[in-house]
């Protein structure tokens, strides 16, 4: 299987289940998912659900360390959603972002957060997304709707 997204570009998920995807998402952390101290949790490929975990760094954060600036929130909740959506493609597609929509609920600072995106549709070529981004106590703090393009591998003509 030849993947649209270069990140997964070679990758065999024939045979692959959620738990060798969710070792491969771990083991091949792009630079974003470092840089936010990203983590999967877990992975549906049925459902198209992801969760992560990151860790919220005072350099995220302005007011003295307070607040977590909110595109790093974003960044955070799109993680999930994309690879809830990859996961979904089982790696074949590429899901670029056509729209984001963040609902920033409460203020979050320094510690860990939890992320879990969910498909709400997956058609022909866009996928609908969602999101929720949530502290250790489970306080809601951020919701995000997303709309993706899905780049399916071209159909070879033999």
């Amino acid at each position: 299987m030849t993947s649209t997204h270069p990140d997964f570009a070679g990758v065999d998920t024939t045979a692959m289940t959620d738990a060798d995807m969710l070792r491969h998402f771990n083991d091949n952390r792009v630079e974003p998912t470092r840089l936010l101290n990203g983590e999967f949790l877990s992975i549906d490929s049925e459902r198209g659900v992801c969760r992560c975990s990151f860790e919220i760094v005072p350099a995220f954060c302005h007011s003295r360390g307070r607040i977590c600036q909110g595109g790093f929130l974003t960044g955070m909740i799109d993680i999930a959603m994309a690879h809830a959506a990859i996961a979904k493609g089982r790696f074949a597609c590429a899901v670029p972002t056509l729209e984001l929509k963040m609902s920033f609920m409460e203020a979050v600072g320094p510690g860990p957060v939890f992320a879990e995106g969910r498909i709400l549709r997956w058609g022909g070529s866009v996928g609908f997304l969602d999101g929720d981004l949530k502290d250790a106590s489970g306080r809601m703090i951020v919701h995000a709707t997303c709309t993706v393009k899905i780049v399916r591998p071209k159909k070879s003509s033999a």
